[in-house]
C-alpha cells in the first residue's frame, strides 16, 4: 500500500513535471521606464538649446534631468539613488550634454559663417566702389585729352595730319563713353545692341553725313562686360568710319546696315556692317592694307577670338563681318 501510494504519488509527480513547460521570469515593469526621460524630456532640450542658446540649453536639460529621477526613476517621486538610477541619470547626462555641444558647435560655425560672409560682402563693396571711381577718373582723364587734341587740331592746318588728329579724338570719345555707361551703378555690362545704335547715330551726326546717309541696326541686346565691349565698339566705329569716308566719299548717298546676331556656337557672335556704297579696289587685302584704323580693327579682333574679313558684295558696296566670343 505504502509503496503504491509512492509509486502513485511518483507518477502523478512526473506527469505534471512532463505536462507543464517552464516559465520565464516576469519582467520588471520598472527596468522599462529607465529609458523613459530620454524619450520625453530630449526633443525639448535640444530644440531649447537650438533656439535659445547654449545657457538655456543647458538649465533646461537640468531640470529635466530633475523631472525625470522624481518622475520616472524608481523608486518615483523621490530622489532616491540605486544602481539602476544611477546609470540610467548617467546615460541621460551623457546624451544630452553631447547633444547641447553639438548644437553649440554648429551654432559657432554658423556664426563665423555669418561673419565672413559679411566681411566678404563688405570687401566686394568696397572693390566695387573702387572699380567705379577708377572708372570714373578714367572717363575724366580721357575727356581731358580729347579736349587738349581738339585744341590742337583747330592749329593744325596740314589736311593729314588734321584727319590723324580727328581719328584719335573719334576713338578716345568712344572708350570714354564706354567708361562712362561701365560708371553706371545697374551693372558692369553693357548692351552693345544699343550701344551700336547709339554710336552710329552720333557718327553720322559729328560727320554731317545724316542728311546722305541713312543708317539702320539690327542688333539683339546682347550684354557683355568691359573686355568685350571696348575692343567691340571700337572695331564697329572703325568700319563705320572707314565706311564714311570711303564708301561714301564727298556728297555721295547711301546706306549701312549694322547687324548683330548669335552664332550656333556657345559664347560665339558675329557683327556684320553692309553699305552699298563704292566697294573695295580690287588689290584690297586687309591683312596688308596700311589704314591704320582697319590695322587696329584687325587687333582687336584677334583679342576677342575672331577674324575680321571685308569683301565686296556682289549686288555692290563692301560686308565686313566679325565672329568673336564673348
Amino acid at each position: 500500500m505504502h509503496g503504491g501510494r509512492r509509486r502513485w504519488r511518483s507518477s502523478g509527480g512526473s506527469r505534471a513535471r512532463a505536462g507543464s513547460a517552464p516559465q520565464p521570469p516576469a519582467p520588471c515593469p520598472r527596468r522599462a521606464s529607465y529609458f523613459y526621460p530620454y524619450l520625453t524630456f530630449l526633443p525639448a532640450i535640444l530644440v531649447g538649446a537650438y533656439f535659445l542658446g547654449t545657457g538655456p540649453g543647458s538649465l533646461i536639460a537640468g531640470a529635466s534631468l530633475l523631472a525625470a529621477w522624481y518622475r520616472f526613476l524608481p523608486p518615483v517621486r523621490s530622489f532616491a539613488l540605486t544602481n539602476a538610477a544611477v546609470l540610467a541619470l548617467a546615460f541621460f547626462a551623457l546624451i544630452t550634454v553631447t547633444g547641447v555641444v553639438m548644437i553649440a558647435l554648429a551654432q559657432r560655425a554658423r556664426r563665423q559663417l555669418d561673419a565672413e560672409s559679411r566681411a566678404t560682402a563688405a570687401l566686394a563693396e568696397q572693390r566695387r566702389l573702387m572699380f567705379h571711381e577708377l572708372q570714373h577718373r578714367a572717363s575724366n582723364n580721357l575727356a581731358s585729352v580729347s579736349g587738349l587734341l581738339k585744341l590742337q587740331r583747330r592749329k593744325v592746318s596740314d589736311e593729314a595730319a588734321g584727319m590723324a588728329l580727328e581719328d584719335s579724338i573719334r576713338r578716345i570719345d568712344l572708350v570714354a563713353r564706354i567708361m562712362r555707361n561701365l560708371h553706371d551703378p545697374d551693372g558692369q555690362s553693357i548692351d552693345m545692341g544699343r550701344f551700336l545704335a547709339e554710336t552710329g547715330r552720333d557718327m553720322l551726326e559729328s560727320t554731317g553725313s545724316t542728311d546722305r546717309v541713312s543708317l539702320t541696326v539690327d542688333a539683339i541686346p546682347l550684354l557683355v562686360g568691359p573686355d568685350v565691349s571696348v575692343p567691340l565698339g571700337l572695331i564697329a566705329t572703325e568700319l563705320v568710319a572707314n565706311t564714311l569716308e570711303h564708301g561714301f566719299p564727298g556728297a555721295s548717298r547711301g546706306q549701312i546696315g549694322v547687324s548683330l546676331a548669335l552664332l550656333a556656337g556657345p559664347g560665339r557672335a558675329a557683327l556684320r556692317i553692309r553699305d552699298n556704297g563704292q566697294g573695295l579696289p580690287g588689290e584690297f587685302d586687309i591683312e596688308t592694307t596700311r589704314s591704320l584704323g582697319l590695322s587696329i580693327a584687325r587687333q582687336f579682333a584677334k583679342q576677342l577670338g575672331g577674324t575680321l574679313v571685308m569683301e565686296r558684295r556682289p549686288e555692290g558696296g563692301t560686308e565686313a563681318r566679325l565672329e568673336f566670343s564673348y
